[in-house]
């Protein structure tokens, strides 16, 4: 079978919804958007007090933050095994290869880019706009949603670069979740085992999806990035 025909049977597999196929991307999508949420609320509320707040020891905080951006999934994964593996200190929650332990993964690798890059947009806000609040005394509440409406989106841009890292991790889903069939096995994780298994028609179909998926969101911080400038 040439590649013409393994890449037409790949999108057969797509507009077909195939059944095991479409499995694996919901569930890629589900573990992806349920860790931007948790990391998203987190990060945003750290990267507003970071912004408008000094205290002891906040730039090494922040040092060790951006250092965090690029940390290695797999470290990531390695830490979460050992912490949920049997002997760990949650081993008791039994979390170790679920959708659950890939949720926590995923959350733990994009956390730092969203605080890291909150807090730089919401830190040239609060520059630009501190004097304003300061003299007409606008409450906390009042600041915190100034700042968000006229960091939007920024902010947006940020949530679409945080997902597009989130979905196509391999490493730390792999060891966390195990890759199990209809259970844990997400995109990037049947791609790989997909191909070694000489499934082409599978690993194409999965691949397309996913190139897909990183085009449109990187399409839309293109864009964001855009108008944010004009």
């Amino acid at each position: 079978m040439n590649i013409f025909e393994i890449f037409i049977n790949s999108i057969q597999l797509i507009i077909t919804f195939d059944q095991e196929l479409w499995d694996i991307i919901f569930l890629s999508l589900f573990v992806s958007f349920t860790a931007l949420i948790i990391a998203s609320i987190l990060g945003f509320l750290i990267g507003y007090y970071l912004a408008l707040r000094n205290f002891f020891l906040k730039k090494i905080l922040l040092v060790l933050l951006n250092s965090l951006m690029g940390i290695p999934p797999v470290v990531v994964g390695l830490i979460v095994y050992f912490i949920f593996a049997s002997g760990g200190p949650l081993g008791v929650l039994q979390l170790l290869y679920t959708p659950s332990a890939m949720i926590i993964a995923q959350t733990i690798i994009i956390f730092p880019i969203i605080v890291s890059l909150s807090h730089e947009i919401f830190s040239k806000n609060w520059f630009e706009f501190k004097d304003q609040i300061r003299s007409l005394n606008i409450p906390f509440l009042g600041s915190a949603k100034l700042l968000f409406n006229h960091s939007y989106f920024l902010l947006i841009t940020t949530l679409l670069s945080a997902f597009g890292r989130a979905i196509s991790e391999v490493g730390a889903v792999m060891i966390v979740g195990g890759n199990i069939d209809h259970y844990t096995r997400v995109m990037t994780t049947a791609i790989s085992l997909e191909t070694r298994m000489g499934n082409l028609e599978y690993a194409m179909a999965l691949g397309l999806v996913l190139i897909s998926i990183t085009i449109i969101i990187y399409s839309f911080v293109y864009l964001l990035n855009n108008r944010s400038v004009k």
